[in-house]
């Protein structure tokens, strides 16, 4: 397991190619998937700077909130509910440029303004998971934080269903 993170570039694109393989040494060996899960959303906060990022787990007919990094944040989330229950019901990734006029929001912090919320799936093909990345400036994601955050959904997908 890698102990020291350095991400560089000047571009998002150049910050999550710099990123990517350093998550993947981040989890290679690590047996625990929560500790992995942890380090990941770490790794994504600190070497992004994000405002707010984690996962939430499927638990029943809930999103159940798992590791994160930020701000506390919403406990429980009913499916088909705000972005990460839109998220799950429709199982696709979602981008929110202002999240106050997403139908349904739920305001776990209101410095939250833009948000990215994407489905993990696990080994039967359902959503287990949603991982939840979260701004404090309008519009922020763009197709380029979809393409890399879908390279770190596979490397959860692997931990999880291992």
């Amino acid at each position: 397991m890698a102990e020291s993170f350095t991400i560089t570039g000047s571009s998002r694109k150049e910050l999550y190619i710099s990123l990517i393989p350093q998550l993947k040494a981040l989890v290679e060996g690590e047996t625990d998937k929560w500790a992995s899960l942890g380090n990941i959303m770490s790794a994504l906060k600190y070497g992004m700077n994000f405002f707010w990022v984690g996962i939430y787990s499927v638990k029943g007919k809930e999103l159940v909130l798992g590791p994160f990094q930020g701000t506390v944040a919403c406990t429980r989330i009913a499916f088909g509910k705000g972005v990460c229950g839109y998220c799950w019901k429709e199982k696709k990734v979602v981008i929110v440029d202002d999240v106050d006029k997403f139908d349904g929001h739920i305001a776990c912090s209101s410095e939250s303004k833009s948000e990215i919320v994407l489905p993990v799936f696990g080994k039967n093909g359902e959503v287990a998971m949603v991982l939840d990345v979260d701004s404090e400036h309008l519009a922020h994601f763009s197709e380029t934080d979809e393409f890399y955050l879908k390279q770190v959904v596979q490397i959860i997908e692997k931990i999880i269903t291992a």
